[in-house]
């Protein structure tokens, strides 16, 4: 592929003269790092985040560790990830370069190379102008709200920071070919699939298309040239408006189910062939009946914004399976999945993380893509339509985020949750019916006496809420449940527009 073949290795300019360092603190998230570029943070703050990073893997893993990076398409994740390394050469690190790269593409580089630690420069699905920074030690995590409050304290204490290369640095080739060749593994498709590929000009496009073409499917592309302008919308599977783009194709190739992925290809999201989006969480269930006659007895673990039909599912009870609820995140969920055993975690994002025999335990879109068609494969003629309709009818909420600043977020949840658990105690009704349970792993889950719920949490990488909902009534009642939770936020005063509505 012409893109990969023209990468070349960084060359470094130690001697360059840069700006003061801006970092703003409101970058160090619950497990990642993200700012607008160069707003929030320029290059040298990128050095100085990029020398703290190392410094703090060094005080772990021990001098000269090694580290593998790759980067996203930005127009300026190249620019980024140049400055990232430049502050990690002087920490002392031998750093590995793959180049341009999917997350999991960087996970699986640690496990084959076996590095000492991973960062992969990328903003995901957010609009152009952010830049982000995936980074772990741990083979399949990445670090948690601890890790990044360390290297936060490293970097305020980084004033005296002078570039020079202590490390080494090395430019790999060939990792995107052995990654897609781990993922097509030994699986043979034997169902004639027509499979339409929506990868919204992200990353993606360089590696989806191929992998499911090699499993012998019939590939539709969708917006799967790259382009970091991001003509027709963000890469995010989560969207609707992807997802509406996605069925319109589905329905007029006549394809057998659409799949949508995310801009660094860790999520996965999912149309059915009548052109119906399924929620990724729904997804999950439906893959986690399906392993649960091949793996009885194992756990899985969703996160709080998924479906509560995982609960008493009937298929999961009968082959004696577990469900865990835990935090929403990427990092949390995979560390969860390690911490249980489990065989898979789902997140309704649509981070699917798939631990062994099944994968390395962390979150790929493409790997979730290829289980899905194996997943098709096995029921043969049935469509993915018909699959879906066996499962109980439920209504659910997109994930809805109200505009939220980054300082006040939190403490925005902890007012709505102390009023939900008051409601609680004093026995207010919910759509004509009592809270009987609120769970406060992640924000707060309150649950109704009708098994119907609703969440409001504080993201994790934007400043926003994350508002989700599900009835196991009607819409009707999603809507009641909405109007409770949306005059609780009204009352703050202090949170603005929802990047969609209802």
């Amino acid at each position: 592929m012409e893109i990969f073949e023209n990468q070349k290795p960084l060359s470094f300019d130690f001697n360059e003269s840069l700006d003061k360092a801006q970092i703003s603190p409101n970058g160090f998230r619950e497990y990642d790092a993200r700012w607008l570029y160069p707003e929030e943070i320029n290059k040298k703050g990128l050095e100085i985040f990029g020398y703290s990073l190392g410094k703090y893997i060094s005080n772990s893993e021990g001098q000269g560790s090694s580290i593998v990076i790759g980067q996203d398409y930005r127009s300026y994740s190249t620019e980024v990830k140049y400055h990232l390394t430049k502050g990690l050469l002087t920490s002392g690190l031998k750093v590995i370069d793959v180049g341009l790269a999917l997350s999991p593409m960087v996970y699986f580089a640690q496990h084959h190379l076996d590095t000492d630690s991973l960062a992969m420069v990328t903003a995901s699905h957010n609009e152009n102008g952010w830049t982000g920074i995936k980074s772990g030690i741990e083979k399949s995590l990445t670090f948690g709200p601890d890790d990044i409050k360390e290297i936060k304290t490293i970097s305020e204490n980084s004033h005296d920071y002078i570039p020079s290369n202590n490390g080494s640095y090395e430019f790999k080739e060939g990792i995107r070919d052995a990654y897609l060749k781990y993922l097509k593994g030994t699986q043979s498709v034997k169902r004639n699939l027509k499979i339409v590929i929506a990868c919204g000009n992200g990353t993606a496009g360089a590696f989806a298309p191929d992998l499911i073409r090699s499993l012998g499917c019939e590939v539709i592309e969708l917006h799967c040239n790259l382009d970091f302008k991001f003509p027709n919308y963000n890469p995010n599977p989560e969207d609707l408006t992807m997802l509406n783009d996605l069925a319109k194709s589905v329905k007029e190739n006549n394809a057998d189910v659409g799949f949508a992925f995310d801009g660094d290809g860790d999520r996965l999201g999912v149309v059915d062939n009548e052109g119906n989006e399924i929620f990724s969480d729904k997804i999950g269930l439906m893959l986690a009946e399906y392993l649960s006659e091949k793996y009885s007895s194992s756990k899985f673990v969703i996160d709080v914004k998924s479906t509560g039909l995982f609960f008493n599912n009937e298929i999961l009870k009968k082959n004696n399976c577990t469900v865990d609820m835990w935090k929403t995140g990427h990092s949390h969920m995979k560390r969860r999945v390690n911490e249980i055993n489990a065989l898979c975690g789902f997140e309704k994002s649509g981070h699917f993380f798939i631990g062994k025999p099944l994968g390395l335990g962390f979150d790929d879109g493409l790997r979730s893509a290829s289980m899905m068609i194996e997943y098709l494969d096995h029921y043969k003629n049935k469509s993915l339509s018909e699959l879906y309709s066996n499962l109980k009818t439920s209504y659910q909420s997109p994930t809805m985020a109200p505009f939220c600043k980054d300082e006040e977020k939190y403490s925005v949840v902890d007012e709505i949750t102390n009023k939900i658990i008051q409601d609680k105690k004093n026995k207010i009704n919910v759509a004509d019916c009592e809270i009987v349970e609120t769970n406060t792993v992640n924000g707060i889950r309150f649950s109704l006496s009708n098994g119907s719920w609703g969440l409001v949490r504080a993201s994790s990488n934007k400043p926003s809420l994350v508002i989700v909902i599900e009835s196991l009534v009607s819409k009707e009642e999603v809507e009641i449940i909405f109007k409770y939770i949306n005059t609780l936020l009204n009352e703050t005063g202090k949170v603005g527009e929802y990047d969609q509505k209802l």
